[in-house]
């Protein structure tokens, strides 16, 4: 191996550990563990034991698909996130779709609206470790398409565009909502720009589905975790990734 690749590299790197099953080229990460939950039941998923149980859970889904595929979560941020999707690629993940919540930072998609993000700005803390020279961390432009035409089949409405990933859920205040909101940023989340940089650095294949939990385009938060079209979209949103994860490819 070249020195400065080496050098390169980190000191404790992803591994598959002599217990750890091989998993397949679809994964499917969920970050809410109420959604997770359903959609293991939905999936008649069987938990699988790997090194970094301890973490998050890993689950098979193989009855009643057209594919296996995997299933993952929750997380919370983009630090566990990627230990996560690390470990799923060295299993043998290549397409990874994920589907998480997001706050809306745009007075036309409410609670309940569900998002493509096709690309994201970083303000979270993991990704400046991966260099992808100077690329926009963005989503798989072939999964992208076949998202969409998922949706568009079950005649779910969405927007696709870019959202704005955070560490600081407690620092995201009006004048940086008001600055997104105005270059057109849809969303605000804490996974979305770390998961599109992996992706490019490890060469495997990454889109997403955000639905919105709350509101901030009022410049005051709104939170929409008790409203109906919450669980509803989501569970329409699930549904759509487990049909992809599992189709034929």
């Amino acid at each position: 191996m070249d020195a400065s690749i080496k050098n390169n590299e980190g000191i404790i790197r992803p591994v598959k550990g002599k217990r750890d099953p091989d998993v397949e080229r679809d994964a499917l990460m969920v970050m809410i563990p109420s959604e997770l939950q359903f959609l293991v039941q939905a999936s008649k998923a069987e938990e699988l034991s790997f090194s970094d149980m301890n973490l998050y859970h890993l689950y098979r889904a193989n009855k009643g698909t057209q594919s296996p595929f995997t299933l993952a979560g929750p997380f919370l941020g983009a630090p566990q996130a990627v230990i996560a999707m690390e470990k799923l690629i060295v299993l043998g993940a290549k397409k990874i779709w994920v589907l998480g919540w997001c706050g809306s930072l745009q007075p036309d998609l409410p609670t309940g609206h569900l998002i493509i993000p096709t690309n994201a700005v970083s303000e979270e803390g993991t990704s400046n470790h991966y260099p992808i020279s100077n690329r926009l961390p963005e989503s798989n432009t072939a999964l992208n398409r076949m998202l969409e035409e998922a949706l568009i089949q079950q005649s779910l409405p969405f927007s696709r565009g870019s959202v704005w990933t955070t560490d600081a859920l407690y620092r995201e205040t009006p004048d940086k909502v008001k600055t997104f909101q105005d270059q057109g940023i849809l969303a605000v989340e804490m996974e979305i720009s770390a998961l599109m940089t992996v992706a490019l650095y490890r060469s495997v294949a990454m889109a997403g589905l955000l639905v919105v939990s709350d509101e901030l385009f009022q410049l005051k938060w709104r939170p929409g975790f008790s409203n109906p079209l919450l669980k509803k979209s989501s569970r329409a949103a699930g549904k759509v990734l487990l049909r992809l994860a599992g189709s034929v490819k």
